[in-house]
């Protein structure tokens, strides 16, 4: 059985975790009696920590949010785990992070026991991250944001698009993503009445935020395949749509998932596909490895005549030197 000292260190680890426990769960797991575990609740509580308890047969305890932080109890994964993830906090694109996410990580080196530490060190020297450069954000911008997210408020916003010029935005807040080094909100926008994906580096808040709103139905797919789709489809300098004589599924499993292919019946499929250039995305249809037709890009169909009579030249080539 263990002292009451550390079962109260051991009663607070597990009130830490994102759950209720019974009076009989904390007891079975700390091999003691319902009355214990009751009276090292209540000591707890003395020492100023909010242990709040719910009624009925799915009630039980919880720490609750209190004015001062308590200590974190944590295991040895839940401590590696926090050093890994402050040690490449500063790629996530939020300005003033890095110098943050260092005075977190040298509070916490100080107080971990040296085994931790030693296996922290050895992580550290033996990985590397590449960080995706990009545009950080203000931290203000993205907790107005969050908070119209929380909130279900219109977000009024300034908005630079990418040629540079700017227009005031009403908008309806579902999501922010970090990906590709950056951040992005996902939100209906009211006046284009669709679905919309901004770069959150390009909004400026506007306070007070819009009425309230009710959430729609999200898009086809759910909101992190819309912002993949947006995010994909925004580098390209070259857009085609190609008619596919393959299931729609045979397809779209050979693309990025950011591809829209939509199905025209059981064995072809109208494919919206984009590259730097024609002649790229002329060899990426020709990997496909079945038949297709273009609908509306005649640089493409230039591309692909240029591409077919080169391989036919290599393939006559190889047959007169044979």
């Amino acid at each position: 059985m263990l002292e009451t000292s550390a079962r109260l260190l051991r009663v607070l680890s597990l009130l830490q975790s994102p759950r209720e426990w019974t009076g009989a769960q904390l007891a079975e797991r700390l091999g003691v009696t319902t009355r214990t575990v009751r009276n090292d609740i209540e000591r707890l509580r003395a020492l100023g920590y909010p242990v709040t308890a719910s009624s009925g047969p799915r009630g039980g305890y919880r720490l609750g949010s209190g004015s001062s932080l308590p200590p974190l109890l944590l295991d040895d994964e839940e401590a590696i785990a926090v050093v890994v993830g402050l040690r490449t906090a500063a790629g996530g694109g939020v300005a003033g992070i890095e110098e943050s996410s260092q005075r977190a990580l040298t509070k916490l080196e100080q107080v971990l026991p040296s085994r931790l530490r030693h296996r922290v060190n050895i992580l550290q020297e033996a990985t590397a991250t590449l960080h995706t450069p990009g545009p950080a954000v203000a931290p203000d911008v993205l907790t107005a944001i969050a908070g119209a997210i929380r909130d279900r408020e219109r977000l009024r916003f300034d908005y630079e698009s990418s040629d540079g010029t700017h227009s005031l935005r009403l908008a309806q807040p579902r999501l922010l993503v970090h990906t590709r080094g950056r951040w992005y909100l996902a939100a209906w926008d009211d006046d284009q009445q669709d679905w919309r994906t901004f770069r959150a580096d390009r909004i400026s808040p506007r306070i007070p935020n819009g009425a309230r709103f009710t959430p729609r139905e999200l898009p086809a797919g759910g909101i992190l395949a819309h912002v993949e789709r947006s995010v994909g489809s925004a580098v390209w300098r070259y857009r085609a749509t190609a008619t596919v004589y393959a299931p729609a599924a045979e397809v779209a499993a050979k693309l990025p998932r950011w591809v829209v292919v939509e199905p025209i019946d059981d064995h072809s499929c109208l494919t919206h596909v984009g590259s730097d250039n024609p002649q790229m995305l002329a060899f990426w249809l020709g990997a496909l490895g079945v038949d297709f037709e273009i609908n509306d890009a005649p640089e493409l169909v230039e591309s692909l005549q240029t591409l077919a009579h080169r391989y036919l030249r290599a393939v006559s080539a190889d047959r007169g030197s044979g």
